[in-house]
């Protein structure tokens, strides 16, 4: 049982305090101020957790050697224990004996198994290192649980229960250095009563000051001509604040010995290398830009003559034909300007890895080990229902996370389930486990990608390239661990529900026999018990059960995080080559990044904001227990295909002027579309044209995954130096102008964290909690999520940068506080009465939040970069069936129709916002209006042809010649966009097909609904894309054949009807004409084959698959349409002629 404490500590806060019970019987109670010394392994069954106001403030009065102890006890508690709490409930942390029916054995897994203390009577488990080895404090190696050996110390005189001899806690410091923990830390300085956060701002506080010292010292500088505190560190063994940036060598502290290289080697290096880029601009071609702009503009002119000459011109014989033309072609030409215009100024970038390993890794040549200066990242992976989502395709997804080429002890991955389901909990614990295998494998051959799904499904000869002789058998068992791994999570689904019927059956037994224990003689009732959904611990699960009751069911159930891996150790973990191991790890780290399982709490009556909602929950947990000053996010279909993408984008972050950029946006790139790719489904043309154009500009839009964001962008801060810049004349085409007053020459630290409606320089902190919550911990978080989210300022022109070193210190081990502070900002009560989703993290109120979440960043005068690799950074799925891809098209379009009549219409932008960046945000808002004049002008040719008029009067030479420029111009720029795209012909041509199949279908619906929200207020639901999981023994594009009926295909399917019919009706009237009007009919025949060639993909997904289509079909709609223009010809017979078929004569 858990309740809420409501003891007092000696300074007035409350307490967090813990109970064991042991198998014999023995209660410890745990206080928060003896943790050090009391916390240990075993099942908590009586315990109260309490969320102090301030976690942090409670000192633990610990030795040096206790310390290291009592830390990593607390760290493996936390990763055993599942943390649930909410909205006017207690915080619960449940250790868990197990989190899946199947074993683990990684020793940074949950629910990893350990040996059992030794002691008589006692049920703990002895203390491990990173290996998963004991940890034994005696010679003798006598297993000893941590409360144990407290208690031989302190009532025992210090005598081994084993040996009976004393211990020596210099033996226990060796034991645990020796296991891979490295050198205890020194003492810590007077600052150790801080909190975590205040310890981190101390070294931040020191590296500025450092920063600040002028010229008159006599040592060396960097190349920012600042005295350089790096290099003092290393040439004096300096010392301060919470740790060093860089630790000196065991021995030397303290020694005044410089000049004999001592640890100044690294640095001296580091420092004396030329400065070097990280990225580079490429720019377009003259020869092929230039020609493309010459050709927008001389498209611009024809169009505008062609106007004037239309409106000049009428058609006197069906003015209310030419009216309609008039008024698409009007807003034709309007549409094209507002898509046009944004590609004046297309780039393309390219990354240096070399130069960002060598600025960023700091090699110490006398172990060879490397220390890493690179920020720290934190990447979000999505889920709502693992029925729509399958769990294998989001446990790949994971696996290529935990395999990514980027410092372990950097990254962190946080999984939300939103529907809180326990198949998706459990699905990512069998990742967790196999992840044990997969990531070495990856890591000691190099795999490409590191998706197990994609890379053994690879046709491609899997052994090009690989020399090491062990590879074929590593590869061999790595992939029978797949397989079983894969049938695990198969039958993870039969697994939870036979074993929640037989713990229901089993309570409903117990709850039987209780009753006719208390009942007696009288007759009894039928007994009710809850169907639950119980965990592999068997307990019950606190999220969603698969038969929803109060308090589990979707939108009603408590938040839960549980750590499925815990931190990794700050040093390399090498593998053994035991025959026990699956595959030799000698040579290979087996460390796995962080690993954390987060579900929201939800409640009724609460709008939760969907995925955006689920978003900033992950953002808020993730500052409290990792606070990467980066964040990466991932939909969960969405894996990393490129292992080094997660560089290529901190290339961007950390490069000269990279403090200003809020998201680098990475190409969205799909797997299992079909050859043709019949419905667009690459999207190309917008990936690869649109967003190039845009990084020319201020950056592209944010699609909603494959994004790598600043941490402080999310927080709704301004850009640093915003200051420096003003409106001019020009500044929205251009930019701004920058400013020589006092602002440019303050502090930095000062104008780091500033927003929009803040005048002065340093804002004021108190006003946070109005923003951010009554999290203390969160709002202290942010401050140090800047400075480590800042450049090197190894350059004269790096402004707001950081000294080099300041990240190489090791995180804060987890603590039982910190998750449960994590599990109070995730409640559903948090964001009440703050600017979440208003101003800060992801926007709330679209359905396409991606979008104005990215306007906002831009409005504010971020920046944005694309990053395009050589190798696809990441890939997805997309739907392939017809009904599917349209639906998707009309969440987006209906998501834009929203932006336009919401304050992120881009005509209300602040004048931080480039105007060609306006340009583009407005034809976001706007091109599903196009849908309207779309279908107009799709039934004109047939409206032509029914009445025998045109658009024109005559076909004359004028306007054959201008229609012929227009043809000609746009096929011109379709060729230079190919060009300097590199996109093919075919991919450009299938987007036309689609923007005229989803402009007639999915966009004129979006503006239907758009507008019943606004008008009405009806909002409208959608549901989930299903990622649909390949069948081997089927068809890989049988998906593409399936036809589901949708009111969508209504206009479409109308549209190609009628044409078709006006088509021989117009042949039927010009052949039966006393005096043909062959010009009327070749115009409106042109325009007619012109909307069903866009449509012929649409018509081909109606028919299914090839050959399976009846005859009786076409058969029967060349009949009707044969009938119909004929009885069309009878109602209306041509001019000049009398009675059916003019002049025709049956014979």
């Amino acid at each position: 049982m858990a309740g809420r404490s409501s003891q007092l500590g000696k300074n007035g806060a409350p307490m967090v305090t813990f109970a064991r019970r042991t198998s014999s019987g023995r209660y410890v109670n745990l206080s928060r101020e003896s943790l050090d010394s009391e916390i240990g392994s075993g099942e908590f069954a009586n315990y109260t957790v309490h969320i102090p106001p301030t976690p942090d403030n409670q000192p633990m009065e610990l030795q040096p050697v206790d310390a290291s102890i009592s830390q990593r006890v607390e760290e493996q508690y936390v990763s055993s224990s599942l943390f649930t709490g909410g909205y006017n409930s207690v915080t619960r942390a449940h250790l868990m004996d197990k989190v899946i029916d199947s074993e683990t054995s990684h020793p940074q897994m949950a629910g990893a198994k350990g040996s059992s203390c030794a002691v008589h009577g006692c049920d703990g488990k002895v203390m491990s290192d990173e290996r998963g080895e004991d940890i034994l404090p005696c010679e003798c190696d006598f297993k000893i649980c941590r409360d144990c050996y407290l208690d031989a110390v302190k009532t025992g005189d210090g005598i081994c229960p084993g040996c009976k001899e004393l211990y020596k806690n210099t033996d226990l410091a060796e034991n645990a250095v020796d296991h891979g923990r490295g050198p205890l830390p020194l003492p810590l300085p007077s600052n150790v009563g801080m909190s975590k956060m205040e310890r981190r701002l101390s070294l931040m506080r020191s590296a500025n000051r450092s920063m600040l010292i002028k010229s008159h010292s006599g040592l060396m500088r960097s190349q920012t001509g600042d005295f350089d505190h790096n290099r003092w560190l290393f040439e004096t063994k300096g010392t301060y604040g919470y740790g060093n940036a860089i630790w000196p060598k065991a021995g030397e502290f303290g020694s005044d010995n410089s000049e004999k290289g001592g640890g100044g080697g690294e640095p001296a290096e580091f420092l004396n290398k030329p400065w070097r880029p990280l990225t580079r601009k490429l720019k377009i071609p003259a020869a092929v830009i230039s020609p493309y702009r010459l050709l927008i503009l001389i498209r611009m002119v024809v169009l505008g003559l062609f106007l004037v000459w239309r409106i000049s011109h009428p058609n006197d014989d069906a003015r209310w034909l030419w009216f309609m033309s008039i008024v698409c072609e009007l807003w034709f030409a309007f549409s094209w300007l507002l898509d046009q215009l944004p590609k004046l100024c297309p780039v393309n970038r390219a990354t240096d890895l070399n130069v960002l390993k060598e600025k960023f890794e700091i090699h110490n040549p006398d172990d060879n080990s490397v220390k890493y200066d690179l920020p720290g990242v934190d990447i979000f992976v999505s889920t709502a229902d693992p029925e729509k989502e399958p769990p294998l395709v989001t446990a790949n997804t994971i696996l290529s996370i935990l395999a990514a080429e980027y410092p372990v002890e950097k990254l962190s991955c946080y999984v939300s389930d939103d529907g809180g389901a326990l198949l998706t909990f459990e699905a990512m614990a069998e990742a967790a486990s196999f992840a044990n295998i997969w990531v070495p494998f990856c890591r000691k051959h190099n795999i490409e990608p590191r998706n197990p799904e994609s890379y053994f499904a690879l046709k491609k000869d899997p052994y090009k390239n690989k020399v090491r002789p062990d590879f074929v058998k590593d590869r061999r068992r790595v992939k029978r661990e797949y397989d079983e791994f894969k049938v695990r999570i198969n039958g993870l689904p039969d697994s939870i529900r036979r074993r929640s019927d037989a713990y229901n059956a089993r309570e409903e037994i117990k709850a039987m026999k209780l009753q006719r224990e208390t009942a007696g003689d009288e007759l009894p009732e039928p007994v009710k018990v809850s169907k639950a959904t119980w965990m592999a611990d068997g307990t019950h699960w606190p999220g969603t059960w698969m038969v929803s009751s109060p308090e589990h069911s979707r939108g009603d159930h408590a938040g839960i995080i549980q750590v499925m891996l815990k931190p990794p150790s700050d040093e390399p973990l090498h593998g053994t080559s035991s025959e026990s191991n699956p595959i030799d790890l000698a040579e290979v780290d087996i460390r796995l990044p962080l690993l954390v399982y987060v579900s929201r709490e939800k409640r009724p009556g609460y709008d939760h904001n969907k995925k955006a909602g689920a978003m900033n929950a992950l953002v808020r947990a993730s500052a409290i227990m990792s606070n990467g000053p980066f964040i990466l996010n991932l939909d969960c279909d969405h894996y990393i295909y490129n292992s080094e993408a997660i560089r290529e984008g901190m290339c961007f972050m950390m490069d000269r002027g990279g403090d200003r950029l809020c998201y680098v946006q990475f190409p969205q790139r799909f797997e299992g579309i079909d050859p043709s790719d019949r419905y667009a489904n690459h999207n190309t043309v917008f990936f690869d044209v649109n967003m190039r154009a845009l990084d020319g500009v201020q950056g592209p839009v944010y699609v909603g995954t494959g994004c790598l964001f600043r941490r402080t962008a999310l927080y709704g801060f301004d850009p640093p130096r915003t200051k420096e810049y003003h409106p001019g004349c020009c500044s929205c085409c251009f930019g701004r102008r920058k400013q020589s007053s006092s602002v440019a020459s303050s502090p930095e630290e000062n104008r780091a964290l500033r927003m929009g409606d803040f005048n002065d320089e340093e804002m004021n902190l108190a006003l946070f909690p109005k923003r951010f919550g009554n999290s203390s911990f969160l709002i202290d978080s942010i401050p140090v999520a800047e400075f480590q989210g800042r450049p090197l300022a190894d350059h004269p022109a790096v402004k707001n940068g950081r000294p080099p070193g300041a990240l190489t210190i090791p995180r804060e081990p987890l603590d039982a506080s910190t998750v449960a502070e994590a599990i109070s900002v995730i409640s559903c009560w948090y964001e009440d009465k703050t600017e979440w989703g208003n101003r800060v993290g992801w926007i709330y109120g679209s359905v396409t939040e991606d979008v104005v979440t990215g306007y906002r960043m831009h409005n504010r005068g971020w920046k944005s970069v694309y990053c395009v690799t050589k190798r696809d950074a990441f890939r997805g799925t997309a739907p392939i069936n017809l009904t599917d891809r349209l639906h998707q098209v009309l969440r987006w379009a209906t998501g834009s129709v929203e932006i336009f009549f919401s304050r992120n219409n881009a005509l209300l932008a602040s004048p931080k916002m480039k105007f060609l960046q306006r340009i583009a945000y407005l034809n976001v808002g706007i091109y599903p209006f196009t849908s309207i004049f779309l279908i107009v002008y799709c039934f004109l040719p047939a409206l032509s042809l029914f009445s025998g008029q045109f658009i024109v009067q005559t076909l004359n030479v004028t306007f054959l010649t201008y229609l012929l420029a227009i043809t000609l111009t746009l096929c011109m720029l379709a060729v230079l966009e190919i060009k300097w795209s590199g996109i093919s012909l075919e991919e450009w041509w299938r987007n036309e097909q689609f923007w005229l199949i989803g402009g007639t279908s999915a966009h004129l619906a979006a503006v239907l609904q758009g507008l019943l929200k606004v008008i009405a207020g009806i909002e409208i639901s959608f549901t989930l894309t299903s990622k649909s999981v390949g069948d081997e023994n089927d068809d890989e594009f049988a998906d593409l054949y399936v036809i589901k009926w949708s009111s969508l295909m209504i206009p479409p399917i109308t549209i190609m009807m009628t044409n078709l019919i006006a088509i021989a009706v117009g042949f039927s009237r010009t052949i039966y004409s006393t005096i043909p009007q062959w010009s009327r009919l070749l115009g409106g025949v042109f325009f007619s084959f012109w909307v069903l060639a866009h449509l012929y993909p649409f018509a081909k997904g109606l028919m299914g698959r090839r050959g399976r289509t009846p005859t009786i079909v076409f058969v029967w709609s060349g009949l009707i349409a044969i009938t119909i223009s004929l009885l069309w010809v009878a109602i209306k017979p041509p001019e000049g002629s009398s009675g059916i078929g003019g002049s025709f004569q049956f014979p």
